[in-house]
């Protein structure tokens, strides 16, 4: 399948795409010296080009009455993805997270699939996602003490 990503989708993600969708053609506006190039224009010579899927961040697109008949006509697998109100390498992540996360269940989908389907791809949303411990307060099992030996592991109550 071949797969093209939009002028507003950041050039951070084709790496990671071409890695997670080998086999698969992953394209940026810019490798093809379309940027600044209107929708309007831009979906046909896609499609002229076969491409098969436009990866983008412009949630507007589906909005605009021009913009949809372009996406119609065009035949290709519109997948959008939206970019929280977090920028720069925060917003990124987050949203390069959602992509990742998402896009070979997504390619494998519209593989499967006959005529053209829009696809919205879930934010992640910005939350705290790990955990950290002080090992001098909460000490794993084995941790080892300062003395070298390991800390007894907690026995557990009940039963």
């Amino acid at each position: 399948m071949r797969l093209l990503l939009d002028e507003d989708v950041p050039t951070q993600f084709l790496g990671p795409l071409r890695q997670l969708l080998p086999g698969h053609q992953v394209d940026h506006i810019e490798d093809l010296g379309w940027k600044g190039k209107d929708d309007l224009f831009l979906l046909p010579d896609a499609r002229r080009r076969q491409y098969e899927v436009l990866l983008t961040n412009d949630c507007a697109q589906l909005e605009n009455a021009e913009e949809c008949r372009a996406i119609r006509d065009s035949r290709l697998h519109h997948v959008r993805y939206h970019q929280n109100t977090r920028r720069g390498r925060d917003g990124l992540a987050l949203a390069m997270a959602s992509v990742l996360a998402a896009i070979r269940a997504v390619i494998q989908e519209l593989a499967d699939v006959d005529g053209q389907r829009l696809v919205e791809i879930d934010a992640m949303e910005p939350a705290q996602r790990h955990q950290t411990t002080d090992p001098r307060i909460d000490p794993p099992p084995y941790w080892p003490s300062r003395a070298g030996h390991p800390v007894r592991p907690r026995r557990q109550r009940g039963r």
